[in-house]
C-alpha cells in the first residue's frame, strides 16, 4: 500500500484546485477491502466527500443526505465516496446505524486529507470538503 500513499501538500489545509492532478491513493473501505482512486476513475467520475468524524451530528446529516440522493448521483455516472480519519470498523458501525449506501474510506494516517488539502490540524482529523475527479486524456484523475 505504500506505493499508493500520496505526498502531502506544502500546506495541507489549502484545498486542491481545479485542473490539478488528483493524487492517487489506496485506503480501506468499511468492508475492509482496498479502494484505489485510479481504479475508480477508470469507471467514471468520483466525488470525494471529506468529513471530520463519524457519529457527529453534522457529518451524520451530510452522509445521510448523500445516501438519500444515491440513485440520482448514480444516474449521473459519479461514484460518491466519504473520506474521514475514522477506522473502517467505526465506518462499518456508522454505516449500519444510519443505513448508509456509499463507500466510506478510512484515512487513519491522514495522508489523503493532507494530500487534498482538507486537513484540520487543531483536531488532527479531516476537514469538510468535496472534490470531483474526472479522467483526463492521459487516463489519470484530474480535479
Amino acid at each position: 500500500m505504500a506505493a499508493d500513499t500520496p505526498t502531502p501538500r506544502t500546506d495541507p489545509t489549502s484545498p486542491i484546485a481545479v485542473g490539478e492532478a488528483a493524487p492517487n491513493f489506496t485506503l480501506k473501505a468499511q468492508d475492509k477491502e482496498d479502494w484505489t482512486l485510479a481504479d475508480a476513475v477508470k469507471k467514471g467520475d468520483v466525488a470525494l466527500c471529506f468529513y471530520p468524524m463519524d457519529f457527529s451530528p453534522v457529518c451524520s446529516t451530510e452522509m445521510k443526505c448523500i445516501t438519500d440522493e444515491m440513485d440520482k448521483l448514480a444516474g449521473s455516472g459519479a461514484q460518491v465516496v466519504g473520506v474521514s480519519c475514522d477506522s473502517f470498523f467505526v465506518h462499518e458501525a456508522w454505516a449500519q446505524s444510519l443505513g448508509l449506501k456509499q463507500t466510506l474510506l478510512a484515512d487513519m494516517h491522514r495522508d489523503v486529507c493532507k494530500a487534498y488539502g482538507f486537513y484540520w490540524p487543531d483536531l488532527n482529523i479531516a476537514g469538510r470538503g468535496t472534490v470531483l475527479i474526472g479522467q483526463s486524456d492521459d487516463g489519470q484523475g484530474t480535479v
